[in-house]
């Protein structure tokens, strides 16, 4: 319909028409599935990255405690019953489509949804009409800058999801945590209220913006030890009370290739995720479980138990002498946060295959992708990723200069391959005996997005799967 839309009307006045068009598409989508979100205990999670793991994690936690919980993240969608790989190739898929969702997970019996909701979602009103309850920060730095217009609009455009809650209606649930519609005052009483929560990732330089947004309950977490709930409790505003804001310290104890012992709340936890990263996004779990009223034991049972999600730091193993491992990063500080945690693998040679998005998202960056693999990777091998209707050649040569600034040569340790099944079994081909092969850019994603709207069916494991099995059987008959 936008798409049409767009061809009729000139593109000033489409512009200008735009908003009210998302909102009132938005306000349709709620109104049509009956305002799912009412019957739901819904935790937001947002930020530049961490969002879609720190959903899983929190979805897999309050299952695991005995809430019947639904999910939509770019990983995977659940709806309470069954649980799927997104292919949607969307975030937060659009605004028919995730009330409809909403309705499903209410009728299935859910208590909490969990919606990881994306600042392009937020900017199309994809959020408005849905009843949040709790909403997660994760952290912010320069993404989507091109779509935006700058880093301000873009950071703005995340603190409307914020400023939304002080709208979002009063919610009471029985003692299974379903939302119940009390017939009385008196009712209320043998209800629970669910208090409207934010919960802050407090090492961020932007923890504070988020903060000052109005709340029943705020929480705040952090692994700096020269942070502590003085601090923040001195620069918020003073109508928030002391009983009304929790902080969860945390620390990193131990990183290493069986996962991560981290302490929080003086409780020590031994994840099985790899990476500082995925600490924090524990941690935001954590303080979740701790607003929700869960028990301690029961929180740290759950995140104990959670394994890698499908397309993060995801290993492929078919018996192989060489590691391999498919993750979904693909914008700058999130690979340098992936350099940090591989470096617990023991390996002796790198070998990245990479490539960047087109449809005009962050063209700056690309460059920069490819000089952090050429300054981290013996061999990095750019392919195409999902070029939209950009040239996909063009994205693969913007890429490589970057990678070339810093050294690396064509066809001697940097190659240009523009199928992406073939950049894949090259690296596969070319690796060794304690090499590390990482596929980044699409992690568990189910397409390839080309011109036209065209979606080519894609799953990088699966394609890393047949490269393996491929040269096994190629080392065989040698």
């Amino acid at each position: 319909m936008l798409g049409f839309i767009k061809k009729i009307i000139p593109r000033r006045l489409f512009s200008f028409l735009q908003p009210p068009y998302h909102f009132l598409l938005a306000w349709l989508a709620a109104f049509v599935y009956g305002f799912p979100s009412n019957r739901l205990i819904v935790i937001g999670v947002t930020g530049t990255a961490g969002k879609t793991s720190t959903a899983y994690l929190v979805a897999k936690m309050l299952t695991s405690a005995g809430y019947k919980s639904g999910l939509s993240s770019t990983a995977v969608l659940s709806d309470g019953h069954k649980e799927w790989l997104n292919n949607k190739k969307m975030t937060m898929p659009g605004r028919f489509f995730i009330q409809k969702f909403l309705k499903e997970m209410a009728d299935n019996g859910c208590s909490y949804a969990v919606v990881e909701t994306t600042s392009e979602g937020i900017r199309q009103f994809r959020h408005r009409f849905i009843n949040y309850d709790v909403l997660i920060f994760t952290g912010l730095y320069p993404e989507h800058i091109e779509s935006h217009g700058s880093f301000a609009k873009y950071k703005a455009t995340k603190e409307l999801l914020f400023s939304h809650l002080h709208r979002c209606r009063v919610k009471y649930v029985d003692e299974q945590k379903l939302v119940v519609k009390p017939q009385s005052e008196l009712r209320k009483l043998d209800l629970h209220r669910v208090k409207k929560t934010i919960i802050v990732n407090g090492d961020d330089e932007y923890a504070f913006d988020f903060l000052d947004f109005w709340s029943e309950v705020k929480s705040v977490y952090s692994f700096n030890p020269e942070i502590n709930l003085e601090n923040f409790y001195q620069k918020l505003d003073k109508t928030v009370l002391l009983q009304n804001f929790n902080f969860l310290s945390g620390q990193i104890i131990k990183a290493d290739i069986s996962g991560t012992l981290v302490n929080l709340g003086g409780q020590d936890m031994q994840l099985k995720l790899l990476g500082s990263f995925n600490a924090y996004n524990a941690a935001a779990a954590y303080a979740v479980g701790v607003s929700q009223d869960l028990k301690i034991e029961e929180i740290k049972s759950a995140l104990e138990q959670i394994t890698s999600l499908a397309g993060k730091m995801e290993m492929i193993k078919v018996g192989q002498d060489f590691t391999v491992l498919v993750d979904y990063s693909f914008e700058p500080r999130a690979l340098e946060k992936l350099y940090e945690t591989i470096s617990l693998i023991p390996y002796n040679r790198l070998i990245h295959v990479l490539g960047s998005t087109g449809g005009g998202r962050d063209v700056s960056r690309r460059p920069v992708l490819g000089r952090l693999a050429a300054e981290k990777a013996d061999i990095v091998i750019i392919t195409n990723e999902d070029p939209y209707d950009e040239d996909p050649v063009q994205i693969i040569n913007q890429v490589s200069a970057g990678a070339e600034m810093v050294g690396k040569t064509i066809n001697n340790d940097l190659f240009k391959i523009l199928d992406r099944q073939e950049a894949i079994k090259k690296a596969v081909v070319l690796a060794k005996s304690n090499n590390l092969v990482l596929v980044t850019g699409k992690g568990a994603e189910q397409y390839i997005c080309m011109a036209g709207g065209r979606k080519l069916p894609w799953d990088d494991r699966e394609i890393v799967r047949q490269a393996l099995v491929d040269k096994l059987c190629v080392d065989k008959q040698q």
